[in-house]
Protein backbone atom coordinates (compact mmCIF):
# COMPACT_ATOMS: atom_id res chain seq x y z
CA UNK A 1 0.00 0.00 0.00
CA UNK A 2 1.31 3.41 -0.89
CA UNK A 3 0.51 4.61 2.70
CA UNK A 4 2.66 1.78 4.48
CA UNK A 5 6.00 3.71 3.98
CA UNK A 6 9.77 2.49 4.99
CA UNK A 7 9.06 5.14 8.47
CA UNK A 8 6.13 2.31 9.32
CA UNK A 9 8.27 -0.50 8.29
CA UNK A 10 11.01 0.92 10.59
CA UNK A 11 8.98 1.86 13.57
CA UNK A 12 7.59 -1.80 13.46
CA UNK A 13 11.12 -2.96 13.13
CA UNK A 14 11.49 -0.62 16.48
CA UNK A 15 9.17 -2.68 18.00
CA UNK A 16 10.60 -5.89 17.80
CA UNK A 17 13.49 -4.89 18.89
CA UNK A 18 11.70 -3.42 22.27
CA UNK A 19 9.97 -7.07 22.65
CA UNK A 20 13.36 -8.28 22.29
CA UNK A 21 14.66 -6.09 24.97
CA UNK A 22 11.85 -6.94 27.20
CA UNK A 23 12.90 -10.66 26.72
CA UNK A 24 16.29 -10.03 27.39
CA UNK A 25 15.47 -8.42 30.82
CA UNK A 26 14.25 -11.71 31.81
CA UNK A 27 17.19 -13.49 30.39
CA UNK A 28 19.03 -11.69 32.26
CA UNK A 29 17.29 -11.69 35.54
CA UNK A 30 17.27 -15.65 34.87
CA UNK A 31 21.51 -15.82 34.65
CA UNK A 32 21.00 -16.98 30.56
CA UNK A 33 20.01 -20.40 31.39
CA UNK A 34 16.32 -19.88 29.42
CA UNK A 35 16.14 -21.42 25.74
CA UNK A 36 17.32 -17.89 24.03
CA UNK A 37 15.74 -18.54 20.39
CA UNK A 38 13.14 -16.99 21.05
CA UNK A 39 14.59 -14.09 21.37
CA UNK A 40 17.03 -14.44 18.36
CA UNK A 41 13.85 -14.87 16.09
CA UNK A 42 12.12 -11.36 17.72
CA UNK A 43 15.41 -10.05 16.69
CA UNK A 44 15.10 -10.99 13.52
CA UNK A 45 11.41 -10.03 13.32
CA UNK A 46 12.74 -6.93 13.88
CA UNK A 47 16.29 -6.88 10.76
CA UNK A 48 13.35 -8.60 8.51
CA UNK A 49 11.16 -5.09 8.84
CA UNK A 50 14.52 -3.01 9.24
CA UNK A 51 15.77 -4.36 6.02
CA UNK A 52 12.32 -3.67 4.73
CA UNK A 53 12.88 -0.17 4.92
CA UNK A 54 15.58 0.18 3.93
CA UNK A 55 14.89 -1.53 0.68
CA UNK A 56 11.67 0.85 -0.04
CA UNK A 57 14.47 3.82 1.22
CA UNK A 58 16.66 2.98 -0.93
CA UNK A 59 14.72 2.29 -4.39
CA UNK A 60 12.83 5.02 -3.26
CA UNK A 61 16.48 7.27 -3.79
CA UNK A 62 17.91 5.01 -6.11
CA UNK A 63 20.93 4.72 -3.71
CA UNK A 64 22.08 3.67 -0.14
CA UNK A 65 19.75 5.73 2.16
CA UNK A 66 22.33 7.62 4.46
CA UNK A 67 21.41 11.21 3.27
CA UNK A 68 20.57 12.36 6.35
CA UNK A 69 20.89 12.02 10.51
CA UNK A 70 17.65 9.41 10.05
CA UNK A 71 19.12 7.25 7.11
CA UNK A 72 23.03 7.28 8.89
CA UNK A 73 21.07 6.05 12.29
CA UNK A 74 18.83 3.52 10.85
CA UNK A 75 21.70 2.15 8.30
CA UNK A 76 24.28 1.59 11.42
CA UNK A 77 21.40 0.27 13.35
CA UNK A 78 20.82 -2.28 10.65
CA UNK A 79 24.60 -2.96 10.29
CA UNK A 80 25.04 -4.07 14.25
CA UNK A 81 21.34 -6.29 13.58
CA UNK A 82 22.33 -8.04 10.73
CA UNK A 83 25.90 -8.69 12.19
CA UNK A 84 23.94 -9.64 15.32
CA UNK A 85 21.59 -12.59 13.79
CA UNK A 86 24.83 -13.88 11.99
CA UNK A 87 26.86 -14.42 15.21
CA UNK A 88 24.39 -15.12 17.21
CA UNK A 89 23.74 -18.44 15.05
CA UNK A 90 27.24 -20.03 16.36
CA UNK A 91 26.85 -21.51 19.68
CA UNK A 92 29.16 -18.92 21.57
CA UNK A 93 27.50 -15.68 20.48
CA UNK A 94 24.26 -16.73 20.96
CA UNK A 95 23.83 -14.19 23.80
CA UNK A 96 24.74 -11.36 22.09
CA UNK A 97 20.92 -10.89 21.03
CA UNK A 98 20.34 -9.99 24.55
CA UNK A 99 22.76 -7.41 24.79
CA UNK A 100 22.05 -6.29 20.88
CA UNK A 101 18.13 -5.50 21.29
CA UNK A 102 18.44 -2.70 23.88
CA UNK A 103 20.79 -1.06 21.85
CA UNK A 104 18.85 -1.21 18.85
CA UNK A 105 15.85 -0.36 20.42
CA UNK A 106 16.98 2.69 22.05
CA UNK A 107 18.98 4.13 19.17
CA UNK A 108 16.25 3.12 17.43
CA UNK A 109 13.33 5.45 19.19
CA UNK A 110 15.78 8.41 18.59
CA UNK A 111 16.23 8.05 15.33
CA UNK A 112 12.26 7.79 14.72
CA UNK A 113 12.19 11.68 15.87
CA UNK A 114 10.56 13.76 12.61
CA UNK A 115 13.37 16.16 12.70
CA UNK A 116 16.25 13.57 11.86
CA UNK A 117 14.00 13.34 8.21
CA UNK A 118 14.33 15.75 6.13
CA UNK A 119 13.50 15.32 2.59
CA UNK A 120 15.85 16.44 -0.51
CA UNK A 121 16.50 15.69 -4.01
CA UNK A 122 17.41 12.50 -5.46
CA UNK A 123 21.03 10.94 -5.70
CA UNK A 124 21.89 9.84 -8.44
CA UNK A 125 23.22 5.87 -8.32
CA UNK A 126 27.23 5.40 -8.41
CA UNK A 127 28.23 1.71 -9.32
CA UNK A 128 29.52 -1.38 -7.97
CA UNK A 129 32.34 0.94 -6.35
CA UNK A 130 30.41 2.46 -4.38
CA UNK A 131 28.61 -0.10 -3.66
CA UNK A 132 32.21 -1.81 -2.38
CA UNK A 133 33.12 1.32 -0.34
CA UNK A 134 29.35 1.12 1.52
CA UNK A 135 29.08 -2.49 1.94
CA UNK A 136 32.66 -2.54 3.76
CA UNK A 137 32.53 0.45 5.85
CA UNK A 138 28.88 -1.24 6.96
CA UNK A 139 30.59 -4.19 7.59
CA UNK A 140 32.78 -2.69 9.67
CA UNK A 141 30.58 -0.62 11.64
CA UNK A 142 28.79 -3.69 12.34
CA UNK A 143 32.02 -5.46 13.70
CA UNK A 144 32.66 -2.91 15.58
CA UNK A 145 29.38 -2.43 17.50
CA UNK A 146 29.57 -5.96 18.15
CA UNK A 147 33.22 -5.68 19.80
CA UNK A 148 31.49 -2.97 21.64
CA UNK A 149 28.80 -5.54 22.71
CA UNK A 150 31.35 -7.88 24.19
CA UNK A 151 33.86 -5.56 25.57
CA UNK A 152 30.50 -4.16 28.20
CA UNK A 153 29.95 -7.81 28.96
CA UNK A 154 33.46 -8.77 29.56
CA UNK A 155 33.58 -5.56 32.16
CA UNK A 156 30.64 -6.80 33.92
CA UNK A 157 32.17 -10.08 34.28
CA UNK A 158 35.06 -8.83 35.60
CA UNK A 159 33.32 -6.66 37.75
CA UNK A 160 30.93 -9.34 39.24
CA UNK A 161 34.10 -11.46 39.91
CA UNK A 162 35.81 -8.73 41.59
CA UNK A 163 33.19 -8.80 44.20
CA UNK A 164 32.60 -11.92 43.71
CA UNK A 165 29.03 -11.91 43.34
CA UNK A 166 27.55 -15.63 42.86
CA UNK A 167 25.67 -14.68 39.55
CA UNK A 168 29.42 -14.86 37.81
CA UNK A 169 29.39 -18.23 39.13
CA UNK A 170 25.87 -19.20 37.43
CA UNK A 171 25.75 -17.26 34.33
CA UNK A 172 25.74 -19.17 31.15
CA UNK A 173 27.70 -16.22 29.88
CA UNK A 174 31.54 -17.04 27.98
CA UNK A 175 34.09 -16.83 30.17
CA UNK A 176 36.13 -13.67 30.28
CA UNK A 177 39.06 -15.40 28.29
CA UNK A 178 36.47 -16.32 25.84
CA UNK A 179 35.03 -12.22 25.54
CA UNK A 180 38.46 -11.17 25.55
CA UNK A 181 39.21 -12.77 22.45
CA UNK A 182 36.07 -12.55 21.32
CA UNK A 183 36.29 -8.72 21.59
CA UNK A 184 39.82 -8.70 20.09
CA UNK A 185 38.70 -10.52 16.71
CA UNK A 186 35.91 -8.19 15.97
CA UNK A 187 37.77 -5.64 16.58
CA UNK A 188 40.64 -6.46 13.73
CA UNK A 189 38.03 -7.95 11.51
CA UNK A 190 36.20 -4.66 11.25
CA UNK A 191 39.71 -2.63 11.02
CA UNK A 192 40.75 -4.59 7.66
CA UNK A 193 37.20 -4.27 6.72
CA UNK A 194 37.15 -0.62 7.26
CA UNK A 195 41.10 -0.47 5.20
CA UNK A 196 39.25 -1.85 2.35
CA UNK A 197 36.02 0.17 2.33
CA UNK A 198 38.54 3.50 2.26
CA UNK A 199 40.49 2.34 -0.49
CA UNK A 200 37.29 1.73 -2.37
CA UNK A 201 36.67 5.14 -1.61
CA UNK A 202 39.62 6.72 -2.61
CA UNK A 203 39.22 5.33 -5.90
CA UNK A 204 35.54 6.87 -6.01
CA UNK A 205 34.93 9.66 -8.52
CA UNK A 206 35.28 13.32 -7.92
CA UNK A 207 36.04 17.47 -8.77
CA UNK A 208 39.80 17.51 -9.49
CA UNK A 209 39.14 20.32 -6.91
CA UNK A 210 38.23 18.16 -4.06
CA UNK A 211 41.10 16.14 -2.81
CA UNK A 212 40.00 12.78 -1.05
CA UNK A 213 42.06 13.72 2.24
CA UNK A 214 40.26 17.01 2.67
CA UNK A 215 36.73 15.70 2.87
CA UNK A 216 35.63 15.71 6.67
CA UNK A 217 34.26 12.61 6.81
CA UNK A 218 37.50 10.69 5.11
CA UNK A 219 39.49 12.59 7.80
CA UNK A 220 36.96 11.19 10.63
CA UNK A 221 36.84 8.22 9.02
CA UNK A 222 41.06 8.21 9.49
CA UNK A 223 41.40 8.98 12.49
CA UNK A 224 38.41 6.15 13.72
CA UNK A 225 41.33 3.96 11.53
CA UNK A 226 43.71 5.23 13.66
CA UNK A 227 42.01 4.62 17.21
CA UNK A 228 41.34 1.17 16.37
CA UNK A 229 44.74 0.70 14.92
CA UNK A 230 45.96 2.18 18.28
CA UNK A 231 44.08 -0.24 20.01
CA UNK A 232 44.87 -3.45 18.92
CA UNK A 233 49.22 -2.62 18.22
CA UNK A 234 48.69 -1.32 22.40
CA UNK A 235 46.79 -4.52 23.26
CA UNK A 236 48.76 -6.87 20.90
CA UNK A 237 52.83 -5.59 21.19
CA UNK A 238 52.71 -2.99 23.90
CA UNK A 239 50.67 -5.02 26.83
CA UNK A 240 47.49 -2.95 27.49
CA UNK A 241 45.54 -4.38 30.16
CA UNK A 242 42.12 -6.77 28.72
CA UNK A 243 39.98 -3.65 30.66
CA UNK A 244 41.82 -0.93 28.90
CA UNK A 245 41.50 -2.18 25.88
CA UNK A 246 37.73 -2.93 26.34
CA UNK A 247 37.26 0.33 27.55
CA UNK A 248 38.79 1.81 24.06
CA UNK A 249 36.88 -0.26 22.30
CA UNK A 250 33.32 0.64 23.80
CA UNK A 251 34.49 4.39 23.95
CA UNK A 252 35.87 4.35 20.00
CA UNK A 253 32.28 2.69 19.21
CA UNK A 254 30.57 5.31 21.02
CA UNK A 255 32.27 7.98 19.33
CA UNK A 256 31.41 6.76 16.04
CA UNK A 257 27.44 6.35 17.23
CA UNK A 258 27.69 10.26 17.75
CA UNK A 259 29.50 11.49 15.41
CA UNK A 260 29.06 9.35 12.15
CA UNK A 261 25.71 11.63 11.23
CA UNK A 262 27.30 14.90 12.02
CA UNK A 263 30.16 14.38 9.60
CA UNK A 264 27.96 12.77 6.94
CA UNK A 265 26.32 16.81 6.77
CA UNK A 266 29.36 17.92 6.42
CA UNK A 267 31.78 15.83 4.13
CA UNK A 268 30.78 17.45 0.70
CA UNK A 269 31.60 14.21 -0.98
CA UNK A 270 28.98 12.36 1.43
CA UNK A 271 26.55 14.75 1.10
CA UNK A 272 23.95 15.63 -2.39
CA UNK A 273 24.74 19.49 -3.45
CA UNK A 274 22.30 21.88 -1.84
CA UNK A 275 19.75 23.09 -3.76
CA UNK A 276 19.24 26.52 -5.27
CA UNK A 277 16.82 29.21 -6.55
CA UNK A 278 18.78 29.67 -9.57
CA UNK A 279 17.23 29.23 -13.31
CA UNK A 280 18.71 25.73 -14.60
CA UNK A 281 21.63 25.92 -16.84
CA UNK A 282 21.33 23.21 -19.86
CA UNK A 283 25.07 21.48 -20.08
CA UNK A 284 25.97 20.70 -23.45
CA UNK A 285 27.87 17.27 -24.06
CA UNK A 286 31.46 19.37 -24.48
CA UNK A 287 30.78 21.42 -21.63
CA UNK A 288 29.78 17.95 -19.43
CA UNK A 289 32.80 16.32 -20.87
CA UNK A 290 34.51 19.58 -19.47
CA UNK A 291 33.65 19.09 -16.55
CA UNK A 292 33.88 15.51 -15.87
CA UNK A 293 36.33 14.49 -13.30
CA UNK A 294 40.30 13.90 -14.67
CA UNK A 295 41.38 10.36 -14.12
Amino acid sequence: MAWFTDRHCFLLAVMFYGASTIYSVFLWRKGFRRDEWVNYFLLAGGVALHTLAMTKRGLTLHSCPVNNLYEATTFLLWALGLACLVYSLLPRFKFLAAFTAPVLFTVGIFALMPSLDPHGPKPEFSGALRSLHAATILQAYGAFGLAAVAAGIFLMQQHDLKFHKLRALLSLLPSMQRLEYITFRLVAVGFVLLTIGLIAGSQLPRHADKPYLSDPKVVWSALLWLVYLESLVAYKFFGRTSRRFAIGVIGAFIFLLLTFGLTNRVSPMHTLPAATNSAPVNLTPSTSRLSAPRA
